[in-house]
């Protein structure tokens, strides 16, 4: 048997290095031979503890390991982070790029227009919904799709964002900017409010009454700008005098009190202050619903109805006025209850609400002078002031007179070609272009050269103001709306989802209305109202064809309730512009929203099917709808 090892003897000495006679190489020889021997012998000591080497080399191999596996975990928790991080900064980015991916099933197992349609709309619905585009953007999209995707031409699509309703919400926004820029709107606030009185419970009555009117004709975001600052001046001088409070004081002993700045936006207002602030956004957005000017959705309404049926009369401004006046009414001042009772201790005169609300005379007399105050600020009613409110009440008139029913309307005397609203609009709009803001020129020929004009006086408005104040995107988003009502239409995806939804049809038409009215008033809490309306409004026209219903029936009481965004900030800006003066937490406005939205449901409910059968006959089935 070979043995594993030969181990040579240390003190050998090769013969032929020693016969050679050189000494120094047979020690070199000798010195390797040695080193072969310590290898070896190493060698043979890890054959001998071979389990103790392996050992050591796993306990290594371990503490490695889990090191490693640490610092792995450690960088996926890092990475984990900033996806989340990205997700937070890019969501829009990545919803815009993903969510039309998702939809394409949508018409790829049916490649049929009204499906193809349908992608359209639902891909603008989600865009809406999520804001991940600017609103006025996403409404663009038909103009894009429609025609790649062979729904509707370019010409089509493009005659559905100028029509004659855009062109009555622009001239209807002109006449408003034009009251807004001579201030004619701050001086009959404060004349109004002057007149019904100034104790909390009066001054908070006069100040919706105002608003309400005002946001009749005016956006609703421009009549609550309009009024905060009133607001929020009243109630600090209120202060000054030492009568009430704007915030809730610090009720905390003096060792336990932290010190925080006056302006702190942790200020926590007091429940009159929400009451005056927060009823002041209701009733801008309850006003307008007055006059079919005063809102987008009116006049989303108004597009979509008479571009689904252009055989139909059409909306005519003083029946609109006649059904939408008095349920406006109704549920301002029974929301204003509602509002009075949860802040203000109305029917509760023992409350701690109702106690701190008796300001007494002095409180009185202190709100009135600073509104006298206010009003001799502006000084008397200006040439200015005195033609566009003419110019106001003339518009006003030419509306209602347009077609009035009671007597022959004065465009059947002028032509018999239909005249519709946005030409009484014009009118009053090329006059405020026309009229100068300073009656100059009556002294041109003045002998006194002191009174005789130096420059030419500017118009009662001018493009410059306009350009500046008047929201185009709206306008965008009105024809954004009216293009997915032709292309549902010309496409037939209405009748689709109608057909879809024919079970819903066969309820009674009441329950389908309650039903409608319900889903708008709950989707426009989160979106926005505009938006709603040209979601909803296309497919009800169809279901109004399938269930055999006056479109009236549906479509009228359905864009109202996308006014009805009362419980949220994000709702729609008069919320915003409120709540952010007087620090107001969502969940009160939450709480105040709800009883507000269930009023104003009930009152529509209670009143909507009477008043307009009475004003449109409702139950007779028109022709024109086929």
């Amino acid at each position: 048997m070979t043995p594993i090892f030969h181990l040579e003897q240390p003190d050998r000495v090769d013969k032929d290095y020693t016969s050679r006679g050189d000494p120094t190489i047979a020690l070199d020889r000798h010195q390797t031979k040695s080193n072969r021997v310590v290898d070896n012998a190493i060698a043979y000591k890890s054959l001998l503890t071979p389990n103790l080497t392996q050992s050591v080399t796993n306990m290594r191999t371990d503490d490695d390991q889990q090191e490693t596996n640490h610092d792995r975990v450690v960088a996926m928790a890092a990475t984990a982070k900033l996806i989340l991080k990205a997700l937070r900064l890019y969501w829009r980015s990545i919803f815009v790029v993903v969510y039309p991916l998702v939809l394409l099933p949508v018409f790829l197992h049916n490649n049929v227009a009204a499906l193809r349609c349908l992608y359209v709309v639902l891909l603008m619905a989600g865009y809406w919904v999520f804001e991940a585009l600017p609103l006025p953007v996403t409404s663009l999209i038909p103009m894009v799709l429609f025609p790649l995707m062979g729904i509707l031409d370019s010409d089509k699509t493009s005659l559905c964002y100028l029509k004659e309703t855009n062109m009555m919400f622009v001239g209807g926004l002109v006449i408003a900017i034009a009251v807004e820029y001579c201030n004619l709107h701050t001086r009959v606030a404060l004349y109004v409010i002057q007149m019904v009185g100034c104790s909390p419970r009066k001054l908070n009555f006069g100040l919706i009454t105002v608003t309400m009117f005002v946001s009749m004709w005016i956006s609703n975001t421009a009549a609550t700008a309009m009024m905060i600052p009133i607001i929020e001046a009243t109630l600090k001088e209120l202060e000054t005098q030492g009568i009430g409070e704007m915030y809730e004081s610090n009720s905390l002993d003096n060792n336990d009190k932290v010190e925080t700045h006056p302006d702190s936006d942790q200020k926590r207002p007091t429940k009159t202050t929400m009451c005056y602030f927060i009823s002041t956004a209701y009733a801008a957005s309850i006003g307008g619903m007055g006059c079919i000017v005063g809102s987008g959705t009116n006049l989303t309404f108004k597009g979509i109805y008479e571009t689904r049926f252009p055989d139909s009369p059409g909306i005519e401004f003083a029946k609109w006025m006649m059904l939408n006046v008095p349920m406006m009414v109704l549920m301002m001042y029974l929301s204003l209850v509602w509002l009075q009772v949860i802040f203000m201790g109305l029917f509760r005169p023992n409350s701690q609400d109702a106690k701190r609300i008796r300001v007494g005379t002095q409180g009185e007399a202190a709100a009135r002078k600073l509104i006298r105050q206010k009003i001799d600020e502006m000084g008397p009613m200006s040439f200015h002031e005195g033609a566009v409110a003419a110019l106001f009440v003339l518009s006003v008139l030419l509306w209602f007179f347009r077609k009035p029913q009671f007597i022959v309307g004065w465009a059947e005397l002028i032509t018999e070609h239909k005249v519709k609203d946005a030409t009484a609009a014009l009118i009053v709009v090329l006059l405020l272009f026309m009229i100068p803001a300073r009656p100059d020129f009556l002294y041109i020929l003045s002998k006194d050269e002191t009174k005789r004009p130096k420059t030419p006086s500017p118009a009662l408005i001018t493009w410059k103001v306009i350009q500046h104040k008047l929201p185009w995107g709206l306008i965008f988003l009105l024809g954004g709306g009216f293009a997915l009502a032709e292309a549902s239409k010309e496409s037939k995806m209405s009748e689709l989802i109608a057909d879809h939804l024919h079970g819903m049809a066969t309820l009674p038409k009441f329950a389908v209305m309650v039903i409608s009215c319900v889903f708008a008033t709950v989707l426009t809490q989160f979106s926005s109202n505009v938006a709603v309306a040209n979601v909803l409004l296309p497919v009800l026209a169809e279901m109004s064809k399938v269930a055999k219903l006056h479109p009236l029936y549906l479509m009228l009481p359905t864009s109202l309730c996308c006014s009805f965004a009362y419980c949220l900030p994000v709702s729609t800006p008069p919320n915003a512009i409120a709540a952010a003066p007087c620090n107001m937490a969502s969940t009160d406005m939450v709480k105040a929203g709800l009883g507000v939205a269930v009023i104003s449901l009930l009152v529509l409910f209670a009143v909507f099917p009477f008043l307009a059968g009475a004003i449109w006959d409702l139950e007779t089935y028109p022709s024109w709808v086929d």
